[in-house]
């Protein structure tokens, strides 16, 4: 009798390899991360070394490890890579695209904050609890760039939250392409204390709208944030536009030095 191609019964390795690659997709194990020792890793999944390093090597082969000698073995960014290099290239082009990118930006984060509320764990209130804490100390002490961060880490724990892979994936990409351009928005509005409070009172919405379980509020007060952040980056484009034109009037404006 011959057997069905679909009754085959996994090696262990592949077993393994899905294993780690779940802890991947789910953002357990991130882009840099470096897995346990293989003593450990073998240890805590119950399984020989050689079965583990079949699995790893599996894994290397499909890009999604990297192993390097005496450094370990490391989780790459494969599955964020190719979107990333990009659009990172298209936005430096097309300055236009930006507002298109914010647009996508509501879409998918209002979503991920009405599933976060909806389906988020008491470990991830945790989680979001602490980012949340951690950005709004940032927002009164800290270096600019460390608040970049944490704003940023605040947004991919609720994308986490969402318990959807796809897209907490794409968070994390989008993040990465439109990392400058939050920084540049932040900068500029740090100066102005009453957009900076506007800031700090839309992540405060986001977070206790999730944490008391409101999944529509979520995502309005995400939305909400979202809209803010292209207002203000138009209001950016906009003052630069007139500071250009008023030196160059300047410019022109300026006597030629005598001989």
């Amino acid at each position: 009798m011959t057997a069905n191609p679909g009754d085959r019964t996994p090696r262990l390795s592949e077993t393994i390899a899905t294993k780690i690659e779940q802890r991947i997709l789910e953002g357990t194990l991130k882009p840099g991360d470096r897995l346990p020792s293989e003593r450990d890793l073998a240890a805590e999944l119950g399984v020989s070394r050689p079965s583990l390093r079949e699995a790893i090597q599996k894994l290397v082969a499909k890009g999604l490890l990297h192993t390097r000698e005496r450094g370990g073995t490391q989780v790459t960014d494969r599955l964020d890579a190719h979107f990333t290099d990009a659009w990172e290239q298209m936005l430096a082009g097309h300055p236009d695209v930006h507002r298109d990118m914010l647009e996508f930006r509501a879409l998918l984060e209002s979503q991920a904050a009405y599933w976060a509320a909806d389906r988020c764990t008491d470990v991830d209130i945790k989680l979001l609890d602490e980012a949340h804490a951690a950005l709004q100390a940032q927002y009164d002490e800290a270096p600019l760039d460390d608040c970049v961060d944490a704003d940023l880490r605040f947004h991919q724990v609720i994308a986490e939250a969402s318990h959807n892979v796809l897209v907490s994936h794409l968070c994390a990409s989008l993040m990465k392409v439109t990392h400058g351009h939050i920084s540049d928005n932040l900068r500029a509005l740090h100066p102005r204390p009453h957009r900076w409070d506007q800031l700090r009172g839309q992540h405060r919405d986001i977070w206790l709208a999730i944490r008391e379980r409101r999944p529509e509020d979520a995502a309005r007060a995400t939305r909400a944030h979202i809209d803010f952040v292209r207002q203000s980056m138009e209001e950016n484009a906009l003052a630069g536009e007139r500071r250009a034109v008023a030196l160059r009037r300047s410019a022109q404006a300026t006597p030629p030095a005598r001989a």
